[in-house]
């Protein structure tokens, strides 16, 4: 029976479409990064079921990204021990069956327990697909190929708090995670029947003295899963005022430091760090980090924006990031195409100049804001977005021989994911800081002084009053609303604040880009992911 459905897939000449390979291997690299975004808004629904306090459930995110993060740098070295092909399927089948067990969990303890499970099947699917589709495909399509891995890794943030919103709101918040587990068969089924290792890549030989490095693999663990937590509970926590961040950032030091250091003097590390003395390679990592910086930031602050201050439901809120995940899914074909005609470096510098102008423009939003303007800005934002995921892996591996791409993926691709987290708490601890400053200040127009301020506490009660209200509770009243005012205004002058940071940032990593050298796209062997 499998033997005839592969039959049906294969071409008159008795070859594979590689396209079909490119969808095949993409199937359960978009639910892994779907599951990124779509437990967010499902928390107090997961809390409320499994009597968890909304601190508590928050662990439910951060065990995924600290297993997740542990995974990614090493599953190159993986790959290399028992075999691309085979660590992809093992991945594939880890992260279908903790789905699965996440969707069946009875307790929150179980929940946080399979959950570390399916960041570890995760971990390994995206640094795989891509080793897989630079093989696949001729020099000449690398750069559509990776479009279709592109829109998977790009557009799944944006339209996992609107999805996750849905399903919980219409089913159960398990229907998050039971999701998954068709999408995986499916692509299980497909990469045993059409993926295959190149001949090149040769697996690591047990048998022949093989050795493990585990003082590097236990180091760099410690400190990517200490970063990983610090990073997630550091608001929540005060920082460095709880000793609880302390203690994690003393073990960050320490991993991070000491692993390096190891990694760097190990004849086979698990982690080939010396991989960024290649300058492009190092510098695309770098853009990398800020593309993830960047987009999971934003992807976060427009639908609280929506929510907390303009009080859209969450579904509606989320799903004003879905035409901007559109607009990616169209620029992606096109950019795959361009890609191979223009210099990379000036695609990168067009898309970086296209989104940070589009968060000047969110820059200049007020308590006034339509839904259609929201939706207008994300969508500026996201065409520029599409120039620079493809441009930047091209970049990078213009010049990387093809059997480290395996370690190269998984390290580029860390550093979009702590980018991200870097830059969610970064601009969540702007928010709450920066609201607190404008407080103040607006605080200090607010005094008996003013006589703006008399007239509008004046204009309040008299409402108050004319509705029934008695003249101490209309006063009351009327102090209440306008603390509520300039609470507001001083959120959204905040909110103001983070999207400002995030276009200085995009406008400041423009320069090193031309630090690069332009990557040969014609003769040669030039390993583009």
């Amino acid at each position: 029976m499998l033997q005839r459905l592969r039959s049906k897939l294969l071409r008159p000449d008795g070859t594979i479409n590689p396209w079909v390979i490119a969808v095949t291997v993409t199937l359960a690299t978009f639910m892994e990064v779907l599951d990124t975004s779509i437990a967010n808004v499902a928390l107090p629904h997961i809390a409320g079921n499994l009597s968890a306090s909304a601190d508590e459930s928050t662990w439910v995110l951060t065990s995924y990204l600290v297993s997740n993060a542990i995974i990614l740098p090493l599953s190159g070295w993986l790959s290399s021990v028992v075999g691309r092909k085979r660590f992809y399927m093992t991945c594939v089948v880890i992260f279908t069956l903790s789905s699965f067990l996440c969707g069946f969990a009875a307790s929150l303890g179980m929940l946080v327990v399979f959950r570390i499970l399916q960041g570890v099947g995760g971990g390994g699917l995206q640094p795989s697909e891509q080793a897989i589709l630079n093989d696949t495909f001729p020099i000449s399509k690398r750069g559509m190929a990776f479009a279709v891995y592109g829109i998977a890794v790009v557009v799944a943030p944006t339209i996992g708090p609107w999805l996750g919103g849905w399903i919980t709101d219409n089913y159960s918040w398990r229907w998050i995670f039971y999701i998954n587990v068709p999408v995986g068969i499916l692509s299980l089924l497909l990469t045993y029947l059409l993926v295959s290792d190149p001949p090149y890549m040769k697996r690591v030989n047990l048998k022949e003295g093989f050795r493990v490095d585990y003082i590097g693999l236990g180091l760099i663990s410690l400190g990517l899963g200490s970063m990983q937590i610090i990073l997630d509970k550091g608001q929540r926590e005060d920082w460095f005022a709880s000793g609880f961040i302390r203690g994690f950032f003393v073990l960050m030091l320490i991993g991070l430091v000491a692993g390096i250091i190891w990694e760097l003097r190990a004849k086979d590390p698990v982690v080939d760090f010396r991989m960024l003395k290649n300058r492009n390679f190092a510098i695309a990592t770098t853009a990398m980090f800020f593309l993830g910086f960047v987009l999971y930031s934003s992807t976060v602050l427009i639908p609280q924006l929506l929510q907390e201050l303009l009080g859209y439901p969450a579904e509606l809120a989320g799903l004003a990031l879905s035409p901007g995940g559109a607009v990616i899914m169209l620029m992606m074909p096109i950019v795959g195409t361009l890609v191979s005609r223009v210099d990379t470096r000036w695609m990168i510098a067009f898309g970086c100049s296209v989104s940070a102008f589009a968060l000047l423009v969110m820059a200049g939003w007020n308590l006034n804001l339509d839904y259609r303007h929201a939706v207008l800005g994300r969508m500026l934002q996201s065409f520029g977005l599409a120039f620079l995921f493809i441009p930047i892996n091209v970049a990078a591996f213009a010049y990387v021989p093809r059997e480290k791409t395996n370690m190269g993926t998984g390290i580029i691709n860390l550093a979009r994911n702590i980018g991200a987290s870097v830059g969610i708490a970064t601009v969540t601890t702007l928010l709450e800081r920066r609201t607190q400053h404008h407080m103040a200040q607006l605080g200090e127009h607010v005094n008996p002084m003013s006589g703006a301020y008399r007239m509008v506490l004046a204009g309040f009660t008299s409402t108050f009053t004319s509705g029934g209200s008695s003249g101490p509770n209309a006063a009351a009243r009327a102090h209440g609303m306008i603390y509520a005012i300039i609470q507001r205004q001083a959120a959204m002058l905040a909110f103001l604040d983070d999207f400002k940071l995030l276009a200085v940032v995009f406008f400041a990593i423009i320069p090193i880009f031309f630090l690069m050298k332009r990557p040969r796209m014609s003769g040669g062997s030039v390993p583009v992911h």
